[in-house]
């Protein structure tokens, strides 16, 4: 070959490999090639073949005789056959086989065109049955084309220079192919890769394990572009474990041996950490023949041809099943897929665990909601029965008391009556404004309430038991209103309660502060209530707006109480949107800040 050969061949090789890494599609890229090996080489016809997952050569590029590439390109012929011809091929280079017209079986599978062609009187004259083939292999040695040439322009079998020449294109017909091979490799990968986020995406999205597994059906199905999906956990309910959802629409019911035979299918496969294609067209790593055909007898019935098995699981636990499906007309089942449809089981189980535990917590706290409501109505409706009876006793206590000819012992017993009435009197209010307070049905209807003018009231009215006991008592306001957005008679408990425990608290001769400020900048007001008493253990202070709880202080326990004044106090907070923060210190004195919005 001259040195202008040599410049084409060159210039065509690299022609090739942009083709081959360019967007264009491959069968243009395998056409530069066939061209090169007709227009350089110097052959008649050059035809390149890809091999598909069916076990057959496509020939998808031929350059050279009309009527060959009339006959030949598009059509197909087995890849076993070629082999079984190659079996007595002469091995020309790594990649050319060449086998004699002499040597080739009665069926000649691999030739659909014979030229018309009459052969040079020489030995190594070229003979139109002659089949001269380059295999296409990748890098593990499988094949995945050839590239077949015929008709060479001087008539002879081709020699050293011709054969590098030929083994040359075929190695950029392989790179071509083998491009072609790992971009699709990649966007499936991509295209699953997008499949498992939006499913993972749309689990998470859901709450509920059912809207969880209703949103992963249509994901997966348009992802793997397959006919039909069952998607189950072993706690669902019968009559929904068996049904498929499918791509067309259709309804197809699993009987409950397939069932029986999914779940046990799933845990052998979490075990392994594997997934389990089981198809009319192959054997599978796990079952036995019989299982394997009863499982295939099933597809049949129901127009599948194969169905991909992974389980649905998170740590130790087999949680579910996830079979896929296709029929005849859909390719094998890719490594890349089952991979990932082995992680999509791992991302669902993970997701269903969490829509299981959430279920069962708003499962819980409904529970608890109803029985907290339950609990307020009861106490509700014991305050209010009580409160009757105890308004007779206290006024029939107090004309008792009225009553002149009253002995000094009788007179003693009333007032021990009246005492004991007084306080179920109070402990009945306190019931009763805690059920009203804790009650999210009882609807709040909020009024401009000045709490610089309800710290007056209450100073005015604890003013003299504070005087009796020597203590202090300071209020700190504004000028201005300071006014709460909320309910007026909750405000006034509120205040009432601090203000008061902080008086009852206090040792004789100390001091009490009442004290409000606006702060428009941040849209709120602080209340704040400090005394100069016993003060609080940081122990008690994490129970403190606690039902019931009573300081663990013994001086604190001789004043009467009943537990309830500041857990009413927090749950007015809570109603008004607001925050309530103490601190204190034992024998120091403790300061309880209530923080609320202010008035629009």
């Amino acid at each position: 070959m001259d040195q202008s050969s040599s410049d084409v061949t060159t210039y065509r090789i690299h022609r090739v490999m942009a083709e081959a890494w360019s967007h264009t599609a491959l069968k243009d890229s395998l056409q530069v090639v066939a061209d090169g090996v007709v227009e350089v080489v110097g052959f008649g016809v050059a035809a390149v073949s890809v091999l598909h997952d069916t076990g057959e050569l496509e020939v998808v590029a031929l350059a050279g005789d009309d009527d060959a590439r009339d006959e030949l390109l598009g059509t197909f012929s087995p890849l076993a056959g070629l082999m079984e011809e190659l079996t007595v091929a002469e091995h020309w280079g790594p990649r050319l086989r060449f086998v004699p017209h002499e040597l080739l079986g009665e069926n000649v599978s691999t030739i659909g065109w014979v030229p018309d062609y009459e052969p040079v009187d020489s030995p190594d004259a070229w003979h139109p049955m002659d089949l001269l083939i380059a295999l296409i292999t990748d890098d593990a040695g499988q094949i995945r084309g050839s590239m077949s040439v015929d008709l060479p322009d001087d008539g002879m079998r081709p020699g050293p220079e011709r054969r590098r020449q030929l083994e040359l294109y075929a190695e950029q017909a392989a790179r071509a192919i083998l491009t072609a091979v790992e971009r699709a490799r990649l966007g499936e990968r991509v295209r699953l890769a997008d499949t498992a986020r939006k499913v993972v995406r749309e689990a998470a999205a859901e709450l509920s394990s059912g809207a969880l597994l209703d949103a992963a059906r249509q994901a997966v199905v348009d992802g793997f572009d397959i006919q039909g999906l069952w998607l189950r956990t072993f706690e669902e309910p019968a009559g929904e474990q068996g049904r498929v959802h499918s791509s067309d629409g259709l309804e197809v019911v699993i009987p409950p041996v397939m069932v029986a035979m999914g779940e046990r299918i799933a845990r052998a496969c979490w075990e392994h950490q594997r997934g389990l294609v089981v198809s009319t067209r192959r054997e599978d790593w796990l079952l036995g023949s019989e299982d394997h055909q009863q499982i295939c007898d099933f597809l049949t019935s129901v127009d599948v041809t194969s169905t991909l098995i992974v389980p649905l699981g998170a740590g130790q636990e087999c949680l579910g099943v996830l079979a896929l499906t296709r029929d005849d007309t859909d390719p094998d089942w890719s490594d890349a897929e089952i991979t990932a449809a082995l992680e999509i089981g791992h991302d669902l189980g993970r997701a269903l665990l969490t829509a299981r535990l959430f279920e069962r917590e708003r499962r819980l706290v409904d529970e608890l909601q109803a029985l907290d409501a339950y609990k307020s109505r009861l106490i509700a409706t014991v305050s209010h029965e009580l409160k009757t009876p105890l308004s007779t006793v206290i006024g029939h206590v107090e004309i008792l008391e009225m009553d002149p000819e009253l002995t000094t012992r009788g007179r003693t017993s009333v007032g021990a009556i009246g005492r004991g009435a007084h306080r179920l009197h109070n402990l009945v209010n306190s019931l009763l404004m805690l059920a009203k307070v804790g009650d999210p049905h009882n609807v709040m209807e909020p009024v401009p309430v000045d709490l610089g003018r309800a710290l007056k009231e209450v100073a005015e009215l604890l003013a003299m038991q504070a005087e009796s006991r020597g203590l202090r008592l300071d209020l700190v306001t504004q000028q201005e209103a300071v006014v709460a957005h909320g309910d007026p008679y909750e405000l006034d408990q509120l205040v009432t309660n601090l203000a008061s425990n902080a008086v009852k608290y206090s040792v004789d001769g100390g001091r009490v502060e009442l004290g409000v400020e606006a702060h428009p900048g941040a849209g709120v007001l602080e209340l704040w209530v400090t005394d100069e008493g016993l003060g609080i253990s940081e122990s008690d202070q994490e129970q403190l707006f606690s039902e019931f709880f009573r300081s663990t202080n013994p001086q604190a326990l001789k004043q009467p109480g009943t537990g309830l004044g500041l857990t009413i106090v927090a749950r007015i907070v809570e109603r008004h949107h607001g925050r309530i923060e103490v601190t204190s210190a034992l024998g120091v004195g403790t300061t309880f800040r209530v923080t609320l919005p202010l008035a629009p």
